[in-house]
């Protein structure tokens, strides 16, 4: 196979992908994008702090670990 029916593949699997990334819903403006991007920020970082949990022996990291959970908690109802 050619070397530029191969690069062509590459760059329509490349769009497939991208316009399966893009949401079916309507199209958000900025201020709504940026929001969206700090909530999943939160989110993940609290899904990060929660492992840390299960994983600490430790009691007092366990407590820091829930302040901060109740930290982005409260981060993300403000949000919403």
């Amino acid at each position: 196979m050619a070397r530029g029916f191969e690069s062509k593949s590459v760059e329509q699997q490349q769009a497939e992908m991208i316009d399966r990334r893009r949401p079916a819903g309507p199209h958000l403006t900025p201020e709504q994008q940026e929001r969206e991007r700090k909530r999943q920020g939160l989110v993940l970082s609290r899904t990060r702090i929660a492992r840390e949990l299960e994983a600490s022996s430790n009691p007092k990291r366990s407590q820091m670990l829930l302040d901060a959970i109740s930290e982005l908690d409260r981060q993300l109802s403000s949000l919403e």
